[in-house]
């Protein structure tokens, strides 16, 4: 598994944010991030990603296993699977476009909103059909590589320009990714609004989890962007925080024996900088932030 990205939307530093971990990573002071996305293989050869961010050119350049050949138009990027409709993890199929027959699986409504709300299954199929595939639960599917997929829904959010969309509890899910030649599995969860059982139950069988950290504190989005509104619009993205009561730290920490990892990390987050308390606390926790970049076996 390779973390091509690890922070939310608008990346760090966000083009348009002044916040002060925003200036210390324009001074080089702190290490740069591209916006949310993941890479997984069975096998070494055949991959696929986890979400498409509108920076994967630059995450696929800078990638030596995602690059291109033997022959002039191979790709070993087989396809993506979606974890919800939200641009900064669809943005990104644009610059796919043209690829000879790669699949995308999502859930139904995301499926939906991609053709209708926001149509770029037909913008893509002009250059190159695709292949559209429903993962909403239960059930499973075989990808190419080795590896077998389930799903588990978190949340009903739809994005923004879904809203007139009709309700769905699958809007957001979980993936729960297994490799059955060594038994490892791997819980995405990049967007949590809140913490439901089912993903309890889902972390159980798994040995890595890789979840939402967008913000630590609750309050941490309006004091950043100096807002008079405390929690400026941050209830509303779809994110519980990472402190607090009821936070993913506390929820991290009834499965103490499973890899753990924070990832989408928004560029107010002080997890940002290695040596905040924010940082030690989450490391004292047994809770790892891995740089851009990183790869490890699961």
């Amino acid at each position: 598994m390779i973390l091509l990205g690890t922070a939310a939307g608008g990346g760090f530093p966000q083009w348009n944010c002044a916040c002060a971990l925003c200036d210390r990573a324009r001074r080089g002071e702190l290490s740069p991030r591209s916006q949310e996305c993941v890479a997984v293989s069975g096998n070494s050869r055949d991959w696929w990603l986890l979400n498409a961010s509108p920076d994967i050119r630059a995450q696929l350049l800078t990638t030596p296993a995602l690059r291109p050949g033997p022959g002039p138009r191979d790709t070993p990027v087989r396809g993506v699977l979606l974890t919800d409709a939200e641009l900064d993890h669809t943005l990104g199929l644009t610059i796919l476009r043209g690829a000879a027959g790669p699949t995308v699986y999502a859930a139904a409504p995301v499926l939906d909103a991609l053709e209708t709300s926001m149509p770029l299954r037909g913008l893509l199929d002009r250059y190159a059909p695709w292949t559209w595939q429903d993962i909403t639960p239960p059930g499973s599917i075989e990808l190419a590589g080795g590896l077998r997929v389930g799903s588990c829904p978190i949340s009903a959010k739809a994005p923004k320009y879904a809203a007139a969309a009709p309700p769905n509890d699958h809007w957001v899910i979980a993936l729960r990714i297994e490799d059955p030649a060594t038994g490892g599995s791997l819980v995405y969860a990049p967007c949590l609004a809140t913490w439901p059982a089912d993903l309890d139950a889902l972390l159980t069988s798994a040995t890595c989890a890789l979840v939402d950290g967008t913000f630590f504190g609750a309050a941490e989005l309006g004091t950043a962007v100096r807002s008079p509104d405390s929690d400026a619009g941050q209830s509303l993205m779809g994110h519980v925080p990472v402190a607090g009561h009821g936070g993913t730290l506390a929820a991290l920490a009834r499965h103490p024996r499973l890899r753990r990892i924070y990832t989408h990390l928004n560029n107010t987050n002080p997890l940002l900088d290695p040596a905040s308390p924010a940082s030690a606390l989450v490391q004292q926790a047994g809770v790892e932030v891995l740089a851009d970049g990183s790869e490890f076996t699961v």
